[in-house]
């Protein structure tokens, strides 16, 4: 049976549609209306089968309605997804179908039907070009069902004649094929295959386009550089920097290298590591991150690890498709990381917009509203990094109209390991290279060599292939592999599935291969074989294990629910070669391979440098609002929100600190991720530093002053400066052959090569993309320097003010006459904060970028509402100054480097020297600006009236225990999607309860036959059963907790949970586990039972987005084991969700209430109960936070006390620990 379906959301839970109405309303403001409707087509299942998925995959009966037929009677069309695009919708509806059916064969494709009110046919149009980004989508015809048919693969063609074309002929195919690759590297390859006397196919054509790619080789950066000629005023300044970067290359021994971009890069690297101050870099043969050994510190013990680091860019596919693109920039940093074995948990995200308030019809033609790219691109990076559970604890946006020529999109990431877990060794003849994670598909072919292209008008039409879908949850099951050492230590190598796909990955991990292709796990058929070798995946990872290892490897892949195959083998050959249905499609020789193509030189002049001219206005109360609300000032907090930040329980500080969550963190701080660890010490620190303005003017000042900022930062929040490694991000513009266009990354690197050297610090990896071009527009020179440091969390502050009569002090950074930073005053500074810091004395610091004194000083008066009085001279107050520094001390510090400027104040005012402001008029100015881009106020808040007369309820002694435990076991089950398994049980762990936890198995349907069969039996010998947070099946199919409640209506689960409970066992659901309880019917009821409309749910957060923060929860009744002893008890803990707003109709609230099942709600500052933003994040009814089931044995919340450990959350002044597992472990005993 093929079968059809639209689903409604219900009044209240459709989010979506005002949503679109808002958007559309940008472009057509007549539109009365918008209604969407999700679709699915389904394929291949009976009559019976379809009865027993659709209300538990496609319909929440208490949220939805089925329609059968087309519901749409006014002006309306569809959309899907392109086929070949990754659809998490359709897939996680297929899982549940085999999940509840057995059926393995069914398929299902998604879409959306919208219909409007108010539109006219040429409004459809607008609305159809603004909805549908044909680089993802298509329009949908509702008049057809049928599945796209399976194509039969092409044969891999070789290219006749190929290497008996003359120059003209060559240059012609050159031409109509599309190379990433130049014509000379078109011809150096003509020449090779005349050696080798055949013609190539087209596959070792798209391989070495790939390889060789400026994306992959990094081939602008590695041409060498000739003719370099400094002119104007900054000649004699280029001159000295540039001689002593020839004589570090002496000292180096480098003098017959070509002189390159990517030369000067390193060369800080190479030279502190010889002379003994980079003693801690680790090198290796594999490219995978920048990688340092460090002393992790914890539980009063001392071990050697690896703290690994990456940024990476996706500016092309962010540009073009921003979803997709954005959340693979995630992906694919992580992979680099997670590759080298280490467990990543750290990330901060950084990106380059034009004007993204700008209306939708000044969007220029082939391109992407702006607005709509950064909307996108948000979702889609915090949809990855929410969904496989990575702290982002610095989340910021550049405004800048260079970034309309493209997009800038950067994820830096940090991962750790112990030392003795990884195992570095060269492969050999006759070991395996196994590859593991998701399937192979079309999408992600060509992005390579897509990303090395300039972009242009048509670019939005054609590069569909180019961009992926990223699946987070299979890449989660990768982290939770490379978590197990005795899984790590079998691996000699590793690579990830970036771009290139097979031919890189697999390509760059030894020099001799033979690579079957027919092996790979395909998403679907009718791929050939040169799809099949350059299609990049961020799922996937490629690993050399011994032989005698293979099958020990691949059961500990299947064991967590990960596919993996042999597809390789190490020979002697010294060639590469990829087989494909009985034909060797590629044969090349490792030597020519590893040539990179022809070597390239380019004359190089520096001609633009001006001298820095900053505008800045003068001080009053005007031009200070103004500025305060000034794009690359303002507040980015609904931006922000939308990222995990907690999740893990690393977080030092979070992103907004303060009582009142409102002033920005210097960057990220972390502790490391040691599992079973009750106190970390070591830390890590990550910043960034950039500033476009300077950038623009004089790319060698805005290099400098980026690696300041960078440092500034990282001492800012209690970092040693001297244990900072540096990665920096290159994007420039496409530079061509232009000698004054290739004069600005030479420039930038060269302030940044002053800024290493002056400072003692190194660049240990980096990032360059060079092809931000579109028509006439560039991308300004950008050069982001990212630090990353060790440090200690005793020594972590963080920039809000902290109490009253503390003393305020200035550091004023005063530049060298050539403008350069004064890196003497600066590492003098940066010393005695550190040790001011240590003693307790400096409390706070601010770094001054835009907006000067002035702004610093209201951001850090913003989180706990204290005010200042300072005198301080004009000309700084507005002035944007990097390296400048505002200081709070408890004490008088004696250094004649500080400048005392005033004391914290207790009051809402902010004086600086005769004038006063508002505390909370500066925050509104600073706040407004994109409140309609990224709200962080409700539109519309939703109460209940409930009779309070709980105390007039006779008190129930409903705690009962059967049976005394000395050490109670807890068995967490880890659905696909599940991400804080690791703290749940790391909490119940710590106050003495015995833990398991097992993956969901459900690569086919034996497996998940007896990975029921084994959950059973850990239930069986459990006491408590937890229900971890995440996005189970990425809370897809349009819903949180579906497939996890599926699971548990399966017979044998349901008889086991019912079981545990009969038996006096308990059961804990958090976050998406409360989720779970709820639509499972475990809440209110106690039993899995079936919903219907009147039951009560957990719906999108009111905001209708996801929210991460902290909140205060008031504990209101502690009947249950959970809460005992916890009573009008106030705690703040960290919340991250998207679905917790608790829905249910007043009638069965009230007898909620009156049952005692409240458990926890949300209170304001004032200690009453919260009703909406920003205490109540979700708009919960009755402000309920957490609830009970009748006899107080289960208890679900959506906050996360699992998160907090000692030292974490410093910002934040009231975070406690809500210990409600000392309690579940206590009740057994």
């Amino acid at each position: 049976m093929n079968k059809r379906i639209f689903v409604e959301k219900r009044g209240i839970f459709d989010v979506e549609s005002p949503k679109i109405f808002d958007d559309v309303k940008a472009v057509v403001p007549s539109i009365q209306s918008v209604k969407v409707y999700n679709v699915y087509d389904i394929f291949g299942l009976n009559d019976g089968e379809f009865e027993k998925v659709v209300n538990s995959t496609f319909v929440d009966p208490v949220t939805d309605i089925l329609i059968e037929e087309n519901p749409a009677k006014g002006t309306h069309f569809a959309l899907e997804f392109l086929p070949g695009q990754y659809d998490q919708r359709a897939d996680s509806a297929q899982q549940c179908i085999a999940l509840l059916t057995g059926n393995e064969k069914s398929k299902v494709r998604s879409g959306k039907l919208i219909e409007f009110e108010g539109v006219s046919e040429s409004d459809l149009v607008k609305i159809k070009d603004l909805l549908i980004n044909k680089v993802e989508s298509q329009e949908k015809d509702l008049s057809t069902l049928n599945i796209p048919a399976e194509e039969t693969p092409s044969k891999v063609i070789v290219h006749e004649g190929f290497i008996n074309f003359d120059d003209a002929q060559l240059e012609e195919f050159f031409n109509n094929h599309g190379f990433a690759l130049g014509l000379d590297d078109l011809k150096f390859i003509q020449e090779y295959f005349k050696t080798e006397q055949r013609n190539p196919t087209e596959t070792e054509l798209k391989v070495l386009d790939t390889y060789w790619s400026d994306h992959c080789r990094h081939t602008t950066f590695e041409t060498e550089l000739s003719n370099i000629e400094f002119e104007g005023q900054f000649k004699h300044t280029l001159e000295t920097i540039f001689n002593d970067y020839i004589e570090k290359r002496k000292f180096l021994g480098r003098e017959l290298k070509p002189i390159s971009l990517m030369d000067l890069a390193t060369v800080c690297g190479r030279y502190f590591h010889k002379t003994g101050d980079l003693e801690n870099l680790v090198v290796s043969d594999e490219i995978n991150a920048c990688t340092i050994q460090i002393e992790a510190e914890y539980d009063g013990k001392k071990e050697p690890w690896y703290l690994l680091f990456k940024n990476e860019t996706h500016n092309h596919p962010t540009e073009i498709e921003p979803f997709g693109g954005a959340s693979t920039c995630l992906g694919g940093a992580i992979r680099d990381p997670l590759s080298g074995r280490s467990f990543v948990f750290q990330a901060m995200r950084l990106t380059g917009a034009a004007d993204v308030l700008e209306p939708v019809d000044q969007t220029l033609p082939g391109k992407l509203p702006q607005k709509t790219i950064t909307k996108q691109a948000a979702n889609g990076y915090s949809s990855y990094g929410n969904q496989i559970g990575l702290a982002t604890t610095m989340v910021s946006e550049i405004y800048d109209e260079g970034y309309k020529a493209k997009r800038m999109e950067v994820g830096f990431v940090a991962g750790a390991v112990p030392v003795d877990w990884v195992r570095r060794e060269k492969p050999e003849a006759g070991d395996s290279i196994i590859i593991l994670g998701g399937a192979t598909g079309r999408d992600g072919v060509g992005g390579a060599s897509g990303s090395s292209k300039e972009q242009d008008e048509t670019s939005i039409h054609t590069m569909s292939s180019e961009v992926q879908k990223g699946n987070a949850v299979e890449e989660r099951k990768i982290q939770r592999l490379f978590r197990n050492p005795e899984v790590t230590r079998l691996i000699k190598k590793s690579n990830d599935f970036g771009a290139g796909g097979v031919s890189v990955a697999i390509g760059e991990i030894a020099d001799s291969l033979e690579v079957n292709l027919d092996v790979l796990p395909l998403k679907y058929e009718g791929l050939n074989g040169t799809e099949l070798a350059i299609s990049e995946s961020q799922e996937r990872m490629a690993v050399v294990v011994e032989p005698k290892d293979k099958e020990k490897f691949i059961k500990f892949c299947e064991a967590e629910n990960i596919v993996a195959v042999e597809v390789a083998k190490v020979t002697d050959s010294g060639r590469m070669q990829m087989f494909w249905k009985g034909d060797k499609i590629v044969d090349l020789s490792r030597a020519f391979l590893d040539t990179n193509g022809c070597s390239k030189s380019q004359e190089v002049k520096i001609t633009h440098l001006n001298e820095v001219k900053e505008k800045t206005p003068t001080f009053n109360e005007e031009n200070f609002l103004k500025i305060l609300g000034d794009k690359n000032v303002a507040s980015q907090k609904g931006l922000l929100e939308m990222f995990d930040s907690s999740i893990g329980a690393t977080t030092v500080a979070m992103p907004l600190g303060g009582k009142y969550q409102q002033t920005l963190m210097e960057g990220s701080v972390q502790t490391l991720p040691i599992i079973g660890a009750k106190n970390i010490e070591t830390v890590s620190l990550a910043s960034w530093g950039f500033d476009a303005e300077i950038s623009k003017q004089n790319s060698l000042l805005g290099a400098s002053y980026a690696v300041v900022e960078s440092v500034a930062k990282i001492v800012a929040m209690g970092g040693d400066y001297k244990n900072i490694r540096f990665s920096f991000q290159e994007y420039f513009e496409k530079l061509g052959q232009n000698p004054e266009k290739w004069g600005k990354p030479l420039a930038s690197l060269l302030g940044a090569y002053d800024a290493q050297i002056n400072f003692g610090l190194a660049a240990i990896g980096g990032k360059d993309s060079m092809s931000g071009t579109y028509q006439d527009l560039n991308v300004p020179p950008t050069l982001i320097s990212f630090a990353c440091a060790n440090g200690e969390k005793k020594n972590i502050i963080s920039p809000e003010f902290k109490n009253e009569g503390n003393k305020v002090y200035f550091f004023n950074h005063i530049a060298q006459e050539n403008g350069l930073p004064n890196y003497d005053a600066l590492k003098e500074i940066f010393e005695l904060i550190f040790e001011n810091i240590k003693v307790g004395k400096i409390v706070s610091v601010k770094t001054v970028k835009e907006g000067g004194v002035a702004v610093a000083l209201s951001k850090m008066s913003f989180g706990n509402r204290l005010g200042a009085e300072i005198t301080v001279d004009e000309n700084v107050l507005l002035a944007k100054n990097i390296g400048s520094l505002i200081i709070e001390s408890k004490e008088e510090l004696s250094s004649t480097a500080f400048q005392l400027v005033g004391e914290v104040k207790d009051s809402n005012i902010v004086k600086i020297n005769d004038a006063e402001f508002a505390i909370e008029k500066l925050l509104a100015a600073n706040t407004n600006t994109f409140e309609s881009l990224f709200p962080t106020v409700e539109k519309e808040k939703i109460t209940v009236k409930i009779d309070e007369k709980l105390n007039s309820i006779d008190p129930r002694n409903i705690i009962i225990k059967k049976h005394g435990i000395a050490q109670p076991k807890v068995f967490a089950p880890v659905f696909p999607g599940t991400n804080c398994e690791y703290d749940t049980l790391n909490a119940f762990a710590k106050e003495g309860a015995v833990v398991s936890s097992l993956p969901l198995i459900n690569i086919n349907h034996q497996l998940l036959d007896e990975s029921i069969d084994a959950w059973v039996k850990e239930i069986k010998t459990s006491q408590i059963l937890a229900f971890s947070g995440g996005f189970s099946a990425g809370d897809e199919p349009d819903g949180s907790a579906k497939f996890i409640v599926n699971v548990l209506k399966n017979e044998k689960m349901r008889n086991a949970v019912h079981e545990l409970l009969d038996r006096d066992g308990m059961i804990i659901g958090i976050c998406n586990g409360f989720q779970a309880l709820v639509k499972s019917g475990l809440l209110p009821y106690g039993r899995i039972k079936d919903l219907d409309e009147n039951s009560p749910t957990l719906a999108h957060n009111a905001i209708r987005r996801h929210i991460s923060q902290m909140v205060n929860v008031k504990v209101l009744n502690d009947e249950s084991p959970w809460l005992k002893g916890m009573k009008d008890q106030v705690f703040t803990i960290p919340i991250s969700h998207g679905e917790g707003r608790f829905m249910a109709s007043e009638a069965e609230i009230q007898k909620l209430y009156e049952n005692g099942q409240i458990a926890t709600q949300y209170l304001d500052l004032e200690g009453n109960i919260a009703h909406g933003m920003p205490f109540n994040p979700n708009n919960s009814l009755f402000g309920i936070e957490g609830i009970t089931s009748p006899d107080g044995k289960i208890f679900g919340r959506m906050g996360h006390p699992e998160r907090f450990a000692e030292g974490l959350f410093k910002n934040i002044p009231t975070a406690n620990y809500h210990n409600i597992f000392k309690n579940g472990v206590e009740y057994f005993k």
